[in-house]
């Protein structure tokens, strides 16, 4: 049998718009949360799977729900509670297992994934997302601005015992003190996943490393000096 659902999904996932405006469906993949996938009881595995790893390429963090009969636990959609508290431990955990994945489909839109040991600067954080997000002023190394669609991640705020879990989505972000504090024995460490249209993963690490943390001068001699980022 023939699933025109699944067809017609990878068909609005795939659809290119002009002059570089984003796909609408691509789109509110990269900002979902939970991500349902029906009908997968009328689609072959090797099929399933492309549509698993396209949903993946755009979006690294949502979690994605299979059903059938559009049946669903209404726990698994309902009050999620997105952008409420949570534990460093269990934001960092999370953060892990989110790779790096390259685009299939609307090769513009990624997920980038990096860490940088350390200690960020307050202030300089702020401008290191507010250039992303507001100013949209970075460019990559195809000279495109880089879009900033979502954002999460967990830093090592300087002076600060806590760690940090810091969030965003387009032009709104928050930072937010956790419960749980770094351990004396643990290196402070930044994680950041950002996920975006014509981003660049080594020029934001090596952006976020230059102008946001405080580490080691051993550190800085890995970067070229007249790299230019805006």
């Amino acid at each position: 049998m023939l699933n025109w659902g699944w067809i017609f999904t990878l068909m609005h996932l795939a659809e290119e718009k002009p002059d570089g405006l984003a796909n609408e469906a691509t789109r509110q993949v990269a900002l979902a949360d939970i991500i349902l996938i029906n009908k997968t009881d009328l689609v072959a595995e090797e099929d399933l799977n492309k549509l698993r790893t396209t949903i993946r390429s755009i979006n690294g963090l949502g979690k994605i729900l299979e059903t059938q009969r559009s049946r669903v636990d209404l726990s698994n959609v309902l009050d999620l509670h997105a952008f409420d508290s949570i534990s460093g431990i269990s934001l960092q955990e999370k953060l892990q297992y989110v790779p790096t994945i390259q685009p299939h489909l609307d090769k513009s839109i990624v997920t980038v994934t990096f860490e940088a040991p350390g200690n960020a600067k307050e202030e300089n954080l702020n401008v290191f997302i507010q250039n992303l997000l507001w100013e949209k002023n970075v460019k990559n190394k195809d000279d495109y601005c880089m879009e900033v669609i979502r954002l999460k991640g967990l830093v090592s705020i300087k002076d600060k015992p806590q760690q940090v879990i810091v969030q965003g989505v387009h032009e709104l972000y928050d930072l937010e003190e956790t419960p749980v504090s770094w351990k004396d024995d643990t290196e402070r460490t930044n994680r950041l996943v950002l996920i975006g249209r014509y981003l660049d993963k080594d020029i934001l690490k090596q952006l976020f490393i230059a102008t946001v943390t405080e580490t080691e001068k051993q550190w800085t001699t890995h970067f070229k000096e007249d790299q230019v980022f805006t």
